[in-house]
């Protein structure tokens, strides 16, 4: 093989191991999300919930303050997302032809590498954008009396706080998808290896143990025998 066309085969490559694993994790989610991390953290959520709307005089102040470090999470974030994403901008105006190393010698396509590293910064930074409008609303929300009956809006506010993690999510998937975008800028092998690599990783960061799906499931457990207690008292 050409040094010139290894653009051309390890770069889809690299991209196809990426999203093959991340389409693995998506069906994983739907179909078994107890072996994932973010299926367990929706669960968990989800009991978050339903506690401090149990009592909202009391865990009021808890919630919206737990809210209010998501809040801050996510601007980090967004505010990072889009000074990268200007940066690149700034620097794709005024900078000349880059070279390779560890692949081709000279750089065809590296308007196409600016475009999608930027790509991923928008994402991420339109993500975590509306993850901090999912969070706001469900600062409102939280804080509404739930009467007897009621738990149909409980689970409405559970499936907003959700929905702002997921978004959350997806905006930190971006951040991750850019590392091998820019060793793309030094060449394709370095861009493969690293989409290998982060895959690998990855695996690791959203699967769970059996300890923890069984500390997960025992917790749940606890929780529903105190309440069946208090019910019977």
């Amino acid at each position: 093989m050409e040094i010139e066309d290894l653009d051309y085969v390890l770069v889809p490559v690299g991209i196809l191991v990426l999203l093959i694993y991340h389409v693995w994790l998506l069906y994983t989610i739907i179909r078994h999300p107890s072996s994932t991390v973010i299926g367990l953290n929706a669960q968990s959520r989800y009991q978050w919930t339903l506690f401090m709307m149990s009592d909202p005089m009391k865990n009021g102040v808890l919630a919206v303050q737990t809210i209010r470090n998501n809040i801050m999470a996510s601007t980090l974030l967004a505010t990072t997302a889009i000074t990268l994403s200007s940066l690149i901008g700034v620097f794709a105006s005024n900078e000349t032809e880059t070279k390779l190393v560890f692949g081709n010698k000279t750089s065809p396509n590296s308007s196409i590498k600016r475009l999608f590293i930027s790509l991923c910064f928008l994402v991420a930074f339109l993500c975590n954008m509306q993850s901090i409008r999912y969070y706001a609303h469900v600062s409102f929300l939280i804080n509404t009396p739930a009467l007897n009956g009621k738990k149909d809006f409980i689970e409405y506010v559970a499936k907003t706080l959700n929905r702002g993690s997921y978004s959350w999510s997806l905006g930190l998937r971006a951040f991750y998808t850019s590392i091998p975008l820019v060793l793309w800028i030094y060449g394709p092998i370095p861009m493969f290896i690293c989409s290998c690599f982060t895959s690998f990783i990855l695996y690791f960061l959203d699967t769970t143990t059996q300890i923890t799906r069984d500390l997960h499931t025992k917790s749940f457990r606890e929780k529903e025998s105190t309440e069946e207690e208090d019910a019977s008292a």
